[in-house]
């Protein structure tokens, strides 16, 4: 008889790996080690057990974070840069939110058979909005200067960042254009984080923030751009729908919307990334998932907007765009 692949239980046993990477990352052992040190001298400055320590440290040494040498651990290039508090570059902070998805995941049995997340709807603790903003900022901040280019800022003057976050894509959409004021919609607990990156960013007098919900009745009128990024895949297909329409009435005559996210194809089984990630939000969120384009354009359609397109840019997420026609008296005064 034929053993299980030796492939496929690499596969089903790379939780290991992962597990061992987000605790280095949550008790801060890259930190630890600094230059040079035992695994005692970690285990010191972690208050955690020695042998125990010891074990961890000697592990990551065998998947490439660290180096050992004559009983002490060194960082290796890739953990001084990216995991280390003390790096320019550090990405522990934004990595906490995914120690924080661990327990999430492990409930995805339980999800599938009830259909939701019996952990869906519970607020976010301080620690887990701080970790979950970091790594919407880390990634938007990667990525702003691609989406800036695919869709152009010419003639946008007031934009709506719909669920805001950070505010990171409102900075470099100000940054890129002059002209250009921005609102941050977003809950107050996030929006105090988003101030302290406005603030640093130097955009104070063009980058506002404006505590709302994406529930709310109305998100205001006048705006060019109704910016909507990593929103539409924590939400059901009905309060999407419900979120362009309201869109759809806060932009001006010939304003656009651009979503930004996932976007599965007709049969939803690719990207690899975006079926996935659909999981992510069914352990994560109540109706929450990943769509295709199909459905967005549905949407888009439904709630009034014209010339849709689907736009690619680098990386995992797409963009979806769609145009508030101008309405008859625009035209009639364009005319005269």
């Amino acid at each position: 008889m034929e053993r299980v692949p030796e492939q496929l239980l690499e596969r089903i046993n790379a939780f290991r790996e992962s597990r061992l990477l987000l605790t280095a990352i949550e008790l801060d052992v890259f930190t630890a080690v600094g230059e040079a040190a035992t695994a005692a001298e970690v285990a010191t400055r972690l208050g955690t057990d020695p042998r125990a320590t010891e074990m961890l440290l000697n592990a990551l040494v065998a998947v490439g974070l660290l180096c050992k040498s004559e009983g002490r651990f060194r960082n290796s290039a890739v953990a001084a840069r990216w995991l280390t508090q003390g790096s320019p570059e550090s990405a522990r902070a934004a990595l906490m939110h995914v120690v924080h998805l661990w327990n999430k995941w492990s409930l995805l049995s339980e999800c599938v058979r009830k259909g939701r997340s019996p952990q869906a709807g519970r607020r976010r603790s301080r620690a887990q909005t701080e970790a979950f903003i970091a790594m919407m900022h880390y990634n938007a901040e990667g990525r702003a200067p691609v989406v800036i280019e695919a869709i152009g800022l010419e003639g946008v003057k007031r934009m709506l960042d719909l669920g805001g976050g950070s505010g990171a894509y409102s900075i470099a959409f100000a940054l890129a254009s002059p002209q250009l004021r921005a609102d941050v919609l977003d809950l107050p607990p996030v929006l105090r984080i988003a101030r302290r990156h406005i603030q640093a960013a130097g955009v104070t007098d063009r980058v506002k923030t404006r505590p709302g919900d994406l529930h709310q009745a109305s998100y205001g009128s006048g705006y060019d751009l109704v910016f909507i990024s990593a929103i539409c895949h924590m939400l059901s297909p009905e309060e999407n729908q419900a979120m362009l329409r309201k869109s759809y009435r806060a932009l001006v005559p010939g304003g656009r919307v651009v979503i930004q996210d996932f976007i599965l194809e007709p049969d939803k089984t690719s990207p690899r990334a975006a079926a996935l990630f659909s999981l992510n939000m069914l352990v994560n969120t109540r109706r929450g998932a990943a769509y295709s384009e199909a459905e967005y354009r549905q949407w888009l359609a439904e709630a009034g907007f014209k010339e849709l397109r689907r736009l690619s840019v680098p990386g995992p997420a797409g963009l979806m765009v769609g145009v508030r026609p101008a309405d008859a008296a625009a035209l009639r005064t364009q005319a005269c």
